[in-house]
């Protein structure tokens, strides 16, 4: 929902690729999912569970998370590098990364890190610590795309894995100055589920949760103007990476994805500015392919997830996984093949009690068990906003226990 506002993506990602319509990650939460993206693996094979460390949300301490649960010996930078690619990653790793150490990772030739940053933070630069300021120039979005677009202009003729990891949009969602003034007439947002009324349905932790008041949705109103003029460096990031690549000569010969580590629900069933829930707002990112041999201006509505971005580019590079991978590539669906796909997917949360769930999504139904025993059924079809959960209904009992038992199959993936 954010995408429409860039246009540089626009031009340059969704006009000249694939934009994947039914993306989702695996786990809504920011050090799981890039786990995940890193190893192309289910969080629960990962051992990645939470944001771990200091970044603990209540009850997330019960599970094990953040950079020191993640084994970083075998990752998709390892097995480029083995492959003869220079490797380099530009902005966020992964959560408690800076408070557990300045080791650069296996695989990496060019580690520019930060916690998190757009003024007034430390940039671990090839194992050494950094600090930047309050200047413009210093804003993180910029740094670290600069330091990507350097990387590409040096890198000779070796192939390149380039990850940028800009913090933007997450909280506070700090403003280049130069977008300070954008966004002022952005209508509120305001979905169907939007602070939802009737939540008798809904599991506790929904119930718990008392609707939006005034102060509230102002709040949540500006959060969200402040997102989107964040994401405008983002997109100017883009078009310099894109342009780096078109003077080197390699744009022809790369492929670019873009996505996210995860969604946001900004109000949707009194959820606001917050993720980790099993609603469409927290699971579905944004997903967009462009290279070489794939059609541009093209969607797919296929089910993709954060878990085939390695096998993806482990395919492209020539090399095989080192070790067990959920995900699958996605090379034959980017160059418009005709080919059995999954026709569900497995997402997942650790956290309270009764707010640990898996769930399993269908073209039309998504069904969520959590660890508390509240569960949830929707018909996306008839009901695409989540609003009546029909898990009770005598007359879909036979999809809650069809859904339920290929739920626990795929909890079991890989284990």
């Amino acid at each position: 929902d954010t995408i429409r506002h860039m246009p540089i993506l626009q031009r340059e990602l969704v006009a000249q690729g694939v934009t994947f319509t039914n993306a989702f990650v695996t786990t809504p939460l920011c050090c799981p999912s890039r786990a995940s993206l890193l190893r192309g693996q289910y969080a629960h094979n990962t051992g990645v569970l939470t944001n771990g460390g200091g970044d603990r949300g209540a009850g997330e301490g019960r599970w094990p998370g953040g950079a020191e649960a993640f084994r970083d010996q075998s990752t998709l930078a390892t097995w480029l590098r083995a492959a003869g690619y220079r490797t380099g990653l530009f902005g966020k790793y992964l959560n408690g990364y800076m408070q557990l150490t300045q080791r650069v990772p296996p695989g990496w030739d060019e580690w520019h890190v930060f916690a998190g940053g757009y003024f007034n933070y430390s940039l671990n630069e090839n194992g050494t610590l950094r600090r930047y300021g309050r200047a413009a120039e210093e804003y993180g979005t910029d740094v670290v795309a600069r330091k990507a677009v350097q990387f590409i202009e040096q890198g000779g003729s070796a192939p390149l894995l380039v990850y940028y990891a800009p913090f933007a949009p997450h909280a506070p969602a700090t403003t280049h100055p130069q977008d300070a003034a954008a966004f002022g007439d952005v209508a509120p947002w305001r979905p169907a589920s939007y602070n939802e009324q009737d939540v008798s349905d809904k599991p506790e932790w929904v119930r718990r949760l008392p609707p939006l008041g005034p102060q509230q949705q102002a709040g949540g109103d500006e959060f969200r103007k402040s997102q989107l003029r964040a994401l405008q460096a983002v997109d100017r990031a883009i078009g310099m990476i894109i342009d780096a690549l078109r003077r080197t000569g390699r744009l022809e010969n790369s492929i670019i994805l873009f996505t996210a580590d995860n969604g946001l629900s900004w109000g949707e069933h009194r959820w606001l500015g917050r993720k980790s829930c099993p609603y469409e707002e927290c699971v579905r990112v944004p997903f967009i392919v462009r290279g070489p041999g794939i059609p541009a201006g093209h969607t797919d509505p296929r089910f993709v997830q954060n878990i085939d971005i390695a096998p993806t580019f482990a395919e492209l590079a020539g090399v095989r996984p080192d070790g067990s991978v959920d995900g699958r590539s996605l090379l034959a669906l980017l160059r418009g093949g005709e080919v059995a796909w999954r026709a569900d997917i497995l997402t997942e949360y650790w956290g309270q009690p009764q707010l640990t769930w898996a769930a399993i999504r269908t073209d039309r139904w998504k069904y969520v068990e959590y660890e508390n025993g509240d569960r949830e059924l929707y018909d996306l079809n008839a009901d695409p906003h989540e609003m009546t959960n029909v898990v009770t209904s005598a007359q879909h009992a036979p999809v809650v226990a069809e859904l339920r038992q290929r739920l626990e199959a795929l909890r079991r993936a890989g284990r």
